[in-house]
């Protein structure tokens, strides 16, 4: 019973960003949870259930889904991201042959940075057109600008005061806190139509989409794995760290990187977003010392339960557009700002010509909207300067630059 509580707790944890997700690109939030509480259990399976961690959407994926499902709608989108999946599992086949190193060899830190600034950045027109309370694209307006400029203030400035000044469990839940004062004031404003909740049903199955498999979006989403396959190395030396067990050695990161794909491509077979594991957990085990991966297979049952109450994804839905707007300039930020560091940390001497090179190449194509294609074939975006970023760290001589500074030290020791 007491596993259960924590589970339920854990998962509350892990709600803000498990919702928020679906929320922002068109998915249905019901769908997210029963995908996420399936590839939770599924990662177990494959891990043999020794890592305490429940998946739900890396944010890094937020950009790239909210641009498939325009350019080809939700299937083709989800049949991206179930080869997004496959990459994970051959990620996992080649460190399993290779060792951990080979992961930085193909992405060390010149690399990632930039792609992942590109991630956050690429959408900020997005939040701003979205804060202001209109559609993505800017072009219709959906809310009064004058009450949506206030709700999407202060639920920006609700989730930045809780970043910051919150203490303990509160601090793990700043985007939770700000939906919930964003909506507040969107009850005031009297923007909310509850319409929809009353429509639902209590109990349905979710309304699942099945992928289809287009050309144009697998290859728009495969470079888009980067930065979660990097950000899983890093979430399994902390989840390491705080539980005193050595998860890359034992199940292995071949193992947990594997169990990511697996998890992703059962949660995209539905219609909902990648699994991937991610920071918000890894906190909340650390605050919580819910060491037990029990805990995380009842967080896993609790949200598949959720996932077939009709009226709480109705309820979601029901969330206005500068809400989400507000927490999305603070999200992007961040995710580029985790670049940046990503950069500064790794001491990437933007000095030399070659490091140089990568990053603005990779800057510019990524936010300026640089397209390659060959007829019906395109590249653009994320996925463009991700596989250029790539191709340059590897043609470009190390003498154009100093040899790139990566921390080997616990990647040694996991060899």
């Amino acid at each position: 019973m007491k596993n259960a509580i924590q589970g339920a707790q854990m998962l509350f944890v892990a709600f803000g960003a498990l919702v928020l997700v679906p929320l922002l690109t068109g998915l249905d939030p019901n769908v997210a949870l029963f995908g996420a509480g399936i590839g939770t259990l599924l990662f177990q399976l494959i891990t043999r259930r020794s890592v305490p961690i429940f998946l739900a959407s890396s944010f890094a994926f937020i950009a790239p889904i909210m641009y498939g499902v325009q350019a080809w709608g939700i299937a083709a989108t989800m049949g991206g991201l179930m080869a997004a999946g496959v990459v994970y599992v051959l990620l996992g086949a080649i460190i399993k042959v290779r060792g951990v190193a080979i992961v930085h060899k193909l992405l060390p830190p010149v690399v990632v940075g930039p792609v992942i600034m590109v991630i956050g950045l690429g959408l900020a027109p997005t939040a701003v057109n979205m804060a202001l309370g209109r559609t993505g694209d800017g072009s219709v307006q959906l809310v009064d600008a004058q009450a949506a400029l206030w709700i999407s203030a202060i639920s920006l400035l609700v989730t930045v005061g809780m970043s910051v000044f919150a203490r303990g469990f509160l601090k793990l839940i700043p985007i939770c806190a700000g939906i919930a004062a964003g909506y507040s004031a969107s009850l005031y404003f009297g923007v909310v139509s509850f319409a929809p909740v009353q429509q639902a049903a209590w109990f349905a199955l979710p309304n699942f989409t099945f992928p289809e498999f287009n050309i144009n979006a697998i290859l728009f989403m495969i470079p888009v794995a980067i930065a979660p396959a990097v950000e899983h190395v890093g979430d399994m030396l902390a989840i390491s760290n705080v539980t005193g067990k050595d998860y890359l050695k034992k199940p292995g990161l071949h193992r947990t990187i594997a169990g990511d794909g697996i998890a992703t491509m059962a949660a995209s077979f539905v219609g909902a977003p990648p699994n991937t594991t991610y920071s918000e957990v890894t906190g909340a085990v650390m605050l919580t010392k819910a060491f037990n991966p029990v805990i995380m297979t009842w967080a896993a049952i609790t949200a598949i339960i959720l996932a077939l109450v009709g009226k709480l994804g109705a309820l979601l839905q029901t969330i206005p557009i500068p809400v989400m707007g507000g927490i999305m300039i603070l999200l992007f930020g961040s995710i580029a700002t985790v670049g940046l560091n990503t950069l500064i940390k790794n001491q990437v001497d933007l000095h030399k010509s070659r490091n140089l090179v990568i990053v603005a190449v990779t800057l510019v194509f990524g936010i300026g909207g640089m397209a390659f294609g060959i007829g019906d074939f395109s590249l653009q975006g994320v996925s463009l300067c991700g596989i250029v970023a790539i191709i340059l760290n590897l043609i470009l001589p190390n003498d154009l630059g100093e040899n790139q500074v990566v921390d080997n030290t616990q990647i040694e020791e996991h060899q």
